[in-house]
C-alpha cells in the first residue's frame, strides 16, 4: 500500500518546506520532494494549509487516557497518546519492589515484539535520592548492586532503553557503567548531586539529566548543581516538561539557550493525561488531578503531568519563541538521537518510519500516522 501525502508544508529539525510531498510505502517514507511534479500512489491525501512534522518521541510518560503503562490497559494509554500525535513511546516504570519491577520489564518486553511503536522501558526507580523521590515511595527506593542491576537488564530481554540513577547513592557509579555497557540510556535523576557528583556520573557513562530542574537542586551562582554541569557538558541531554507548571517558559527558554540541541521535550504524564480530573493512582501511591494538576493525595507533591506532546510543541512556539523546526526537534529528531534511532526515526526523509502529525496553525493536531497507519 501506498499513500502520497501532499500540498503540505513540511517541519522538521532541517527545517521549513513549502508544498512538500511524502510518498509512504508501508512503513516508510519512500520519497519526498515539493511542488506539483509528484509520484501516484495507492491513496492521495491533500494536505493545503496544514504543516506536517515526523511523529513525536516521548522518552518518559507513565500513562494516558485514563490507564497507567505499568498497571492498566497499556493500549488505551498509547492510542491517547498517538492521537495527540506521540507515535513512539517509552514506557516508563516507578519504583516498586525489584521483583515487581522484573514483571513489568517483562510485560513491556512482550509489548515492545508485538509494537513497534513501543520503543522499550525507563526505569525512573528504584535507584533515586529519598530526600528527592517525588510521587516514588520512599519504601520502594534502594541504592543499586551488582546482583539487582542484572536481574533488572534479565527482565527486559534486551528492551530496556532507559534508567535513572541518584549518582550520589551507595553503588552508583559502578551501575551507570554496568548499565551503559549493556546499552541502556542512564539518566541522573531526582537526586542531591552536586556538580561535581553529576560530572562524574557523566564521565561513567550517564547522558541524560531526567526532567531538567524538577527533583533535583535548582542552579545557584555558588553551586551550579546538576542542571548546569549538564548543560556544560556537551555529551548530555536533558529532559523538559514543558507544560507550564514544571518548569517556567522563561527557565525553559534558558534551557534551550543554553544547550541547543540536547533539549528533548517528554510528557511524564500519568494517566490522566488526555483524560480528566479525579482520583488516580501512581504505582503504590493515590494521586489527585484538579485543574490539569496532578499531585500526591494531600500534599502539593506534583506527581507526573498531564501533559500531551501537541500541548508542549504549542507552548514552545507561542511562549517561548522557538522556530517551529528547533521546537519540532525537540520532539522529534532530538529524542531519536539520545536513543540512538536517528537513522530511522526524528525526520521526514526518505528511508525513514511513515510516522506524521498533521496540524493546523493552532498547534491542533488533525491527523497522525505511525508506521504508515492512520492513528
Amino acid at each position: 500500500m501506498t499513500t502520497l501525502l501532499h500540498s503540505a508544508t513540511a517541519v522538521d529539525a532541517r527545517g521549513e518546506r513549502p508544498d512538500a510531498w511524502l510518498l509512504f510505502d508501508g512503513d516508510t517514507i519512500a520519497a519526498t520532494g515539493s511542488g506539483a511534479d509528484r509520484p501516484a500512489a495507492d491513496e492521495t491525501v491533500d494536505l493545503s494549509g496544514r504543516w506536517i512534522t515526523p511523529g513525536f518521541i516521548d522518552l518518559h510518560g507513565h500513562g494516558g487516557g485514563g490507564e497507567d503503562y505499568a498497571t492498566g490497559d497499556r493500549a488505551v494509554a498509547l492510542a491517547a497518546h498517538r492521537a495527540h500525535g506521540t507515535t513512539r513511546s517509552v514506557v516508563s516504570l516507578v519504583a516498586e519492589p525489584v521483583e515487581v519491577l522484573e514483571q513489568q520489564l517483562a510485560r513491556v518486553a512482550r509489548a515492545v515484539a508485538d509494537d513497534p511503536r513501543v520503543l522499550g522501558s525507563h526505569l525512573e526507580g528504584p535507584f533515586l535520592a529519598e530526600s528527592r523521590r517525588g510521587a516514588h515511595s520512599a519504601e520502594m527506593l534502594r541504592s543499586p548492586d551488582d546482583a539487582t542491576v542484572d536481574r533488572l537488564l534479565a527482565a527486559a530481554a534486551g528492551t530496556l532503553r532507559q534508567v535513572t540513577i541518584a549518582p550520589e547513592l551507595p553503588g552508583a557509579v559502578a551501575a551507570i557503567r554496568r548499565f551503559a555497557s549493556a546499552g541502556v540510556i542512564v539518566a541522573i535523576g531526582h537526586t542531591d548531586a552536586d556538580a561535581a557528583t553529576a560530572h562524574a556520573a557523566f564521565d561513567a557513562g550517564a547522558t541524560l539529566l531526567t526532567h531538567a530542574f524538577n527533583a533535583m537542586p535548582g542552579i545557584h551562582h555558588r553551586a551550579p548543581g546538576p542542571v548546569a554541569a549538564a548543560i556544560e557538558d556537551e555529551r548530555v541531554s536533558l529532559e523538559l516538561v514543558l507544560d507550564g507548571r514544571h518548569v517556567d517558559p522563561s527557565v525553559a527558554a534558558i534551557a534551550f539557550a543554553a544547550a541547543p540541541g540536547r533539549v528533548a521535550l517528554v510528557t511524564d504524564a500519568m494517566a490522566a493525561a488526555a483524560a480528566g480530573d479525579g482520583p488516580y493512582r501512581l504505582g503504590s501511591l493515590d494521586v489527585s488531578v484538579r485543574a490539569g494538576v496532578a499531585t500526591i493525595a494531600g500534599t502539593e507533591t506534583i506527581a507526573g503531568s498531564t501533559l500531551t506532546q501537541d500541548v508542549a510543541l504549542g507552548l514552545a512556539v507561542e511562549r517561548l519563541r522557538l522556530p517551529r523546526s528547533e521546537a519540532v526537534a525537540a520532539l522529534t529528531a532530538t529524542p531519536a538521537r539520545i536513543l540512538r534511532l536517528d537513522h530511522r526515526l526524528g525526520l521526514l526523509a526518505s528511508g525513514f518510519a511513515a510516522d506524521v502529525v498533521v496540524l493546523d496553525d493552532t498547534f491542533a493536531v488533525q491527523t497522525v500516522w505511525a508506521a504508515g497507519l492512520r492513528v
